[in-house]
């Protein structure tokens, strides 16, 4: 019997790695809520979703008081009923970040267990779509580093046999985004990809002047530049420069993504599988991303998003930083520049229980 006798959540903190900063915030802490499913046949599955500093709490007592009581007696194997079952249920508070970080932390359990059932590692149950998928480096990106850092680290993944790396913009000056990306393009040459992250903090205006002064350096991408509800801007900006438009780490529902895509407003596709609601929905935004001919390149969470990229045939790349190293006992396998699927059935995140438990907030 498949059947859910037991479900529990807690919240777990884990502090950053090093100082990661954006045109708008400072990655403060991951809160990562954990969720645990067993079944009546002896099934388990652990899946986690994340905020960066806020808002942990409120998530866990909509999964503890609304979710966690409603999953216990459903069949863990139809992911699909359980994940339209619990959003029946949060109607009131959808769409929005507290219910999809909820979901996607049961849905991701609920994948766990389907996995490890079949005997299966996740990405061949979601897709198997291919085993390796290429990384670029956010570490060396982060808007308060001077240039000269910036180089260096920009340097070292190229020569690591890395693709590509992002750097962050949004800096007073536009001159100085521009003296900082051409600092980096000279050190690394013209065959290296960069991408660029704005994080939400231009107006239209100012994210189309900065585009055509970015467009000379060959940029693969031009992520977040206005807020993530303004599709018409993004669509405007779509259409006014040559530089791919990145979207989709700050929206919450599969409903967004389409209508970006329907009206031309994404040339990538960075959908996050805690911030939409799990696995479940992730791949829907996927697919419908490989219909309209569009690459999909996740946001964060590289354990997981390894996966899901190798489930796909539309994925492109996987964004590196490293967040769960301090609870975990492996890290993802690097060659040649790729991040390899997992091969263990489930997830493919081998948890440190005893350092996850240190890290229990009360």
């Amino acid at each position: 019997m498949n059947t859910i006798t037991h479900a529990e959540a807690y919240l777990v903190d884990v502090a950053v790695e090093t100082v990661r900063t954006d045109a708008l915030q400072t990655f403060v802490k991951q809160e990562t809520l954990f969720v645990e499913v067993r079944t009546a046949d002896g099934g388990t599955g652990v899946g986690y979703s994340y905020t960066i500093g806020t808002g942990g709490t409120a998530v866990l007592a909509l999964l503890r008081d609304v979710l966690l009581p409603r999953l216990v007696g459903l069949d863990g194997s139809r992911v699909e009923h359980a994940w339209r079952e619990l959003y029946n249920v949060t109607r009131a508070t959808a769409v929005g970040a507290i219910t999809s970080l909820a979901l996607a932390a049961v849905d991701t359990a609920l994948w766990d267990l389907r996995a490890k059932a079949a005997g299966l590692p996740l990405w061949v149950l979601a897709g198997g779509a291919k085993d390796r998928i290429p990384l670029y480096d956010t570490e060396g990106g982060w808007l308060h580093l001077p240039v000269e850092d910036l180089v260096t680290a920009t340097k070292a993944s190229r020569d690591a046999g890395w693709r590509g790396a992002k750097l962050k913009v949004g800096k007073a000056s536009a001159a100085e985004d521009v003296e900082r990306l051409t600092a980096v393009r000279a050190a690394v040459g013209d065959r290296f990809d960069i991408m660029v992250d704005a994080n939400q903090s231009f107006t239209t205006a100012e994210a189309v002047r900065r585009a055509r002064l970015f467009e000379p350096l060959d940029l693969t991408w031009f992520e977040e530049p206005l807020p993530a509800d303004d599709v018409a801007g993004h669509e405007v900006l779509a259409r006014s420069t040559t530089i791919p438009v990145a979207v989709g780490e700050s929206m919450y529902s599969i409903g967004q993504f389409a209508e970006y895509l329907r009206r031309g407003a994404a040339g990538i596709v960075q959908v996050d599988v805690a911030r939409i609601g799990g696995i479940t929905p992730w791949l829907k935004v996927a697919h419908a991303a490989e219909a309209a001919n569009v690459a999909v390149c996740p946001h964060f969470l590289m354990e997981l998003h390894v996966s899901l990229c190798a489930a796909v045939p539309n994925s492109a790349y996987l964004e590196h930083i490293p967040q769960l190293r301090a609870i975990t006992r492996t890290e993802i396998a690097v060659v040649d520049g790729q991040a390899l699927a997992p091969t263990a059935p489930g997830l493919g995140i081998d948890w440190d229980r005893d350092a996850v438990d240190d890290r229990r907030v009360a």
